[in-house]
């Protein structure tokens, strides 16, 4: 055998140059990579939670305009209020019907916050409305604060059935109230003559409302444009109903614009900023919110540096390692390598010596070695063994006849016939039993052995039972393995027949059906339960009533394995009625040379 060189720096300097082209390269290149992946998927979730945001402010929208709707419903389908602006149209006592209306407006005004105002316009070109900030009740500021004038205000709501909002105009001033004001108006309908118009019926709602409902957060302003650029509510901002984008502007355009607003309240400093925008398709309004990124763009600066130190440290550390490991490593190998080849040389009882500080790798490697040793050695050992146990079987066997042979003519002298039947029956059972107890043999030997150990049997209970064997001539020569029936036998007369009165009879029928051979064995013993008997048919057998079934168990286990799936064993049974084994073999003439069964 040659000698095997280890030269431990080239196996170092190539472990340290793998290492470096397999780790820290792609180490480096993957935390590019996923600062930039995490730097995205941040952004994404920022944008995600944001859109979720500006989804759920639009939803708000919708429930606090039903809300509001619902004050419309109460005055636009009212049959009183219908009544009153029906006089007033035609010019019946418009005074006392005006405050008769005002007083109306009055009880429904209360039942909404931020409502200011609740206002009807006549056909006739009346104004008759309630408000919470002055008494006045001939004259009404927030007219002037939009673009429309009544005229055109009352054509564009009484021109269909759709509600109609009116985006935030100037700022409404009260004596030392002052607010914005934004309206949501309907035709007033008469359900008599649903096409014929009559007036229309307008709630004014406080900006303040728009601004809970957008509820600006640290790190981001919502506010609420309308299609024609005016800025409808929008918190620190003095821009609130002034058009911050000309119609039909560009998205660039809107951008910057929604980024000055922004700006100009001062709330998101001058960092840099991102726009975020959500159409409302009942109002026309669009619901932007700008955020800032300054927590962004650190948190991420930090990671990266964070990344870039931890791998820096982690590489540092690594190599050091590498270098130790090598050493140790290259130094393990040739250890159990060197105690391989002594025990190639026949030494059996070499092992390679425990190392704490030996790679596992390796260590697994000397552990499995030592433990083939040891297997190798035991089994050598088993090998001696059965060559002593060999030589004693040629010898303790024939001890045991011959002195059984004694005892018989001891009998013999003595006139102790039934005894000398009972030790030469027992001499044969034993001879049969041990001579080959796996063989193969044919039917008509192993019922006359299966006859010799029932006589024993039956001498030994006192002939408290009877057995009667019918076998098929035709089968007589069929092969079949020794001892295979004879747990059943045992098992039936042992406790079969416990607890029962009646005369015992146990019955053996063998033939042949079609290709197998059919074996029945019957008891009219005390039976099994039937929970017992199903787990028995499934392959279960557990202790019951301090019997574990052993015998049964294994008898069934070797006829599976002796034949495979050509073989069935069943198991019937009623409690007090006896027990039936049901087996059925493949017919076997005779093995083949192959020692296979055929």
């Amino acid at each position: 055998m040659h000698e095997i060189s280890f030269d431990r720096k080239s196996i170092r300097t190539r472990l340290i140059m793998a290492f470096v082209v397999t780790s820290f390269l792609p180490i480096a290149l993957v935390n590019i990579v996923a600062y930039y992946n995490t730097s995205r998927l941040v952004r994404q979730n920022v944008e995600s939670m944001t859109n979720a945001n500006l989804e759920q402010i639009r939803v708000s929208l919708d429930v606090w305009f039903n809300s509001y709707e619902d004050i419309l419903l109460q005055v636009y389908t009212d049959d009183d209020i219908v009544g009153l602006v029906d006089k007033i149209n035609a010019g019946e006592d418009v005074a006392s019907n005006r405050q008769m209306l005002r007083r109306t407006l009055r009880g429904i005004v209360y039942t909404k916050d931020y409502v200011k105002f609740i206002s009807v316009i006549t056909d006739s070109g009346e104004l008759v409305f309630y408000n919470q900030l002055t008494s006045a009740t001939t004259r009404t500021s927030w007219m002037d604060s939009i673009s429309m004038s009544q005229e055109e205000l009352y054509r564009e709501i009484s021109g269909g059935n759709m509600s109609h909002t009116i985006p935030t105009g100037e700022k409404v001033v009260f004596g030392s109230n002052s607010c914005y004001l934004f309206h949501i108006g309907r035709r007033i309908i008469d359900y008599r003559d649903v096409d014929r118009r009559c007036g229309i019926v307008l709630v004014s709602i406080d900006e303040k409302l728009l601004e809970e409902i957008c509820s600006t957060t640290g790190n981001g302003l919502n506010f609420i444009v309308d299609g024609e650029g005016t800025l409808i509510s929008c918190a620190g901002s003095e821009r609130v109903g002034q058009a911050v984008y000309g119609k039909g502007a560009s998205e660039d355009v809107k951008r910057d614009a929604y980024l000055q607003i922004a700006r100009e309240t001062g709330l998101l400093g001058e960092t840099e900023l991102s726009v975020y925008s959500v159409h409302d398709e009942r109002t026309g309004w669009e619901i932007v919110r700008v955020t800032s990124q300054e927590e962004l763009i650190q948190a991420l600066r930090q990671q990266q540096q964070l990344r870039i130190f931890i791998i820096v440290l982690s590489l540092c550390t690594v190599m050091t390692i590498m270098f130790s490991q090598v050493t140790k490593m290259t130094g393990s190998i040739k250890r159990v390598v060197e105690t391989m080849r002594k025990a190639g040389k026949g030494d059996l009882n070499i092992h390679v010596d425990k190392d704490p500080t030996r790679p596992t790798e390796i260590e697994v490697i000397a552990e499995e070695f030592n433990s083939m040793m040891d297997k190798l050695k035991e089994s050598t050992q088993k090998q001696k063994d059965a060559e002593i146990a060999a030589l004693e079987a040629q010898i303790n066997p024939h001890f045991l006849y011959n002195t059984l042979d004694t005892i018989n003519w001891m009998a013999i002298d003595r006139d102790e016939y039934e005894i000398s039947n009972m030790i030469a029956t027992l001499a044969g059972i034993l001879r049969y039993g041990i001579s080959d107890s796996n063989g193969i043999v044919k039917i008509k030997d192993e019922v006359e052995w299966l006859k010799q150990y029932i006589f024993l049997q039956q001498t030994k209970l006192k002939y408290s039972f009877d057995c009667h064997i019918n076998v098929e001539p035709q089968i007589m020569g069929v092969l079949v393995h020794k001892l295979l029936l004879q747990p059943f036998i045992e098992n039936a007369i042992r406790h079969g027949f416990e607890g029962v009165e009646r005369a015992h009879k146990l019955q053996m029928d063998m033939g042949r059906e079609g290709d197998r051979i059919s074996i029945r064995i019957q008891d009219n013993g005390c039976g099994i339960p039937a929970e017992t008997v199903r787990d028995m048919n499934a392959g279960i057998f557990r202790k019951t009533d301090n019997r574990t079934h052993i015998g049964m168990e294994n008898a069934i286990t070797r006829i599976h394995m002796y034949y495979g799936e050509n073989a069935d064993v069943k198991i019937e049974s009623q409690a007090g009625q006896g027990t039936t084994v049901r087996i059925w073999i493949p017919v076997v003439i005779e093995p083949d040379r192959g020692g296979k069964q055929k």
